[in-house]
């Protein structure tokens, strides 16, 4: 990677622009251990695949795997046309393939983002405000919400605004026209913009993305949930399905059979600097 940073002028750390990618899977954490090796698997092995049939010379990425996500920054003067078009359409391709005799909820279903931005290896991955972005659009409620409510797609891709612009938008360079993508709000963190998403094989135009829908989804990827099943509580037992310190949406399911003299049972107790709530 070119750099301009430490060795040269401008901070420290290395600089370039470059183009980037990050892939994520659906419901990677509720799938059994044999499934999330076969996932794992297949994952890289589309990826791969993806990037040969688009000329993209997938052994010159510099990667931060995660199990089931996949951070990627390419090359000095990799294609983004190419990786909007051809890359996803392999990808999508892949997954149709991988998911064929397979019960739905076993299916790999992924979320891809692309940016073009400022990055710099760091001590443990990447820094720079084009990861980010490129987080928080492949993990954006709207993006998320697309993949739920288009039970048959595999695959659901975001482009920020930058690639967006320079590669489609009122261009040629790409088989997908313009009116296949769909700007929505990404509102994820500390981060507020912009991404243009599009599903293949389907019109995500036509998706309900209300904000009732996005609310749901939003709820749906960050609540805790516990279930606490116990039998019969003696004399002074005490049960607790959620106990924590910590803010955030929590949901408490305790059940019991016979609660004894002075057995307590709490569904969600959160401590906090001013007492219990």
């Amino acid at each position: 990677m070119a750099t301009n940073g430490e060795n040269g002028p401008g901070g420290a750390g290395g600089f370039a622009r470059r183009l980037l990618l990050s892939v994520d899977a659906k419901g990677y954490g509720s799938a059994d251990t044999v499934r999330q090796h076969e996932f794992q698997k297949a994952i890289v092995q589309l990826l791969e695949l993806a990037a040969e049939s688009a000329g993209l010379a997938r052994e010159e990425w510099l990667t931060q795997e995660g199990g089931d996500s996949l951070f990627a920054v390419l090359p000095e003067g990799a294609s983004e046309p190419a990786l909007v078009d051809a890359f996803m359409r392999r990808l999508e391709a892949g997954l149709r393939a991988f998911n064929i005799g397979r019960e739905p909820r076993a299916w790999l279903r992924l979320r891809a983002a692309v940016h073009f931005g400022e990055t710099s290896p760091s001590a443990n991955g990447f820094a720079g405000s084009a990861p980010v972005e490129l987080g928080r659009i492949r993990d954006c409620a709207p993006l998320r919400a697309a993949l739920d409510q288009l039970p048959q797609a595999t695959l659901a891709v975001g482009l920020s605004a930058t690639v967006f612009r320079d590669v489609v938008q009122g261009k040629a360079y790409t088989t997908i026209r313009e009116n296949e993508f769909r700007e929505v709000p990404v509102e994820e963190k500390e981060y507020r913009g912009a991404a243009w998403i599009w599903v293949p094989g389907a019109d995500v135009r036509q998706v309900d993305l209300s904000p009732s829908v996005l609310e749901g989804v939003r709820r749906a990827a960050n609540v805790a949930r516990a279930n606490v099943d116990v039998g019969a509580l003696g004399q002074e037992a005490n049960v607790t399905g959620v106990d924590t310190d910590r803010a955030g949406d929590f949901e408490a399911v305790v059940k019991t059979g016979r609660v004894g003299r002075g057995a307590t049972v709490t569904g969600f107790r959160q401590t906090t600097p001013g007492g219990e709530l």
